[in-house]
């Protein structure tokens, strides 16, 4: 005959059966080689109870966690460093571990930022080994705030009666530049790390001039550009002579444009080509040169806000870096509107990590000077020299 037992009589025959089972597994003599499909269908609780052997403890928690691993994962292994010729010191053993982990500290993929691979492989994400996948926002030009002194502001055109805002030759300049990957080995790819890949990169940048430094007009925003753009990047790897490489060809197409609205819209489209070669110094110092030509898209008159705008900014660009070494960056840029009638602008840019960061970061001290046009779309058929001192974030 058998009695039904009440849900509170069960709960207390399951914990005598629990507690007759532990004070066994104490009791008991401790196995070294338990069966490993013990800890795998009972856990790592089994191996908790094994209190008087340290050794079979330690045993049973490594059956267990072996039972944890997925099939064909690789066992941690030991190999032999060799001596140290300088020390003489002796060979050393070292535990070489499954490689589980495919990202830097910070949590960003490492292609994009493992220095065996050169500036413009890193930066563009030119080989296999440099990728960093789509969709995730890169530093493009740097992000930079910055104190500034021209040598004349000019006021923007008076709408009705009103008088033109009195604008200091000292201002502040905020310049915010992202970029994400949207799509890579459309035409170019493989399966080595070093095999070149193709990709299509989305960009947008934009230039502020803030008056800080004027709270009689209420610190207005001077003048904004904006300028978002689609550039296609196409690896080469070809050697040239004096030790320099030919890396990328690309083809863009740029929109500029301030926002605003008649008579203070200044806006123009263009596509631009654009190669690029650099040259290794030493595994911290390179040359860089890149070169763009654009041609602009034509407007109707009544719709052309920049009339010849291409004639003051230029219809050509060269850029040259040197980077010194990890804390050290100096770059000169070139326009020229590619007619008789020579206009354009150089920019020279030093940028310098701080002394009190030891290793590399991407904050610098930012010093520029520029002399031209097309400073920004507001100025771009006036003249300007202008020197900036500021913080830039790169390569972040």
């Amino acid at each position: 005959m058998t009695f039904p037992l009440s849900p509170l009589s069960r709960i207390l025959l399951a914990s005598g059966l629990l507690a007759g089972s532990l004070a066994q597994a104490q009791a008991a003599t401790p196995v070294v080689n338990m069966p490993a499909n013990r800890p795998t269908s009972l856990g790592w609780q089994v191996c908790q109870a094994i209190k008087n052997d340290t050794g079979a403890q330690l045993a049973c928690y490594q059956q267990w966690a072996d039972s944890q691993l997925p099939a064909n994962t690789p066992p941690a292994a030991l190999t032999t460093a060799p001596a140290n010729p300088a020390t003489g010191k002796p060979e050393t053993e070292i535990l070489l571990l499954p490689s589980l982990n495919t990202e830097a500290p910070d949590g960003k993929p490492i292609g994009c930022r493992n220095t065996q691979y050169s500036e413009l492989s890193r930066f563009w994400e030119l080989q296999r080994g440099t990728d960093c996948d789509t969709f995730a926002l890169r530093g493009y030009r740097p992000i930079s705030v910055a104190g500034v002194i021209s040598g004349g502001v000019s006021p923007p055109p008076v709408i009705g009666a009103g008088t033109p805002p009195d604008y200091r030759h000292g201002e502040t300049k905020i310049q915010l530049s992202v970029r994400t990957k949207v799509a890579k080995g459309l035409l170019k790819s493989g399966e080595a790390d070093g095999d070149d890949q193709d990709s299509l990169w989305f960009g947008y940048t934009q230039q502020s001039y803030w008056q800080l430094f004027s709270p009689a007009i209420s610190r207005p925003f001077r003048s904004t550009d904006h300028e978002p753009e689609i550039v296609y990047i196409y690896p080469h790897q070809i050697a040239l002579p004096g030790g320099w490489n030919y890396r990328l060809s690309g083809l863009g197409l740029v929109h500029q444009s301030n926002g605003q609205s008649d008579p203070l819209s200044r806006s123009w489209n263009r596509t631009y080509l654009m190669g690029a070669v650099e040259k290794e110094l030493s595994p911290e110092s390179s040359l860089r040169l890149q070169a763009r030509i654009w041609d602009r898209l034509r407007e109707s008159a009544p719709n052309d806000n920049n009339p010849g705008i291409e004639n003051y900014i230029g219809r050509a660009e060269l850029t040259a870096n040197w980077q010194i070494n990890k804390a050290n960056t100096v770059g000169v840029t070139l326009r020229h509107s590619l007619r008789s009638e020579a206009r354009g602008s150089t920019r020279v840019d030093w940028l310098m990590a701080p002394t009190s960061s030891p290793n590399y970061t991407g904050l610098r001290y930012h010093v520029q000077l520029f002399s031209g046009y097309g400073d920004s779309l507001l100025d771009y058929n006036k003249r300007r020299n202008v020197l900036s001192v500021g913080l830039s974030l790169v390569d972040w």
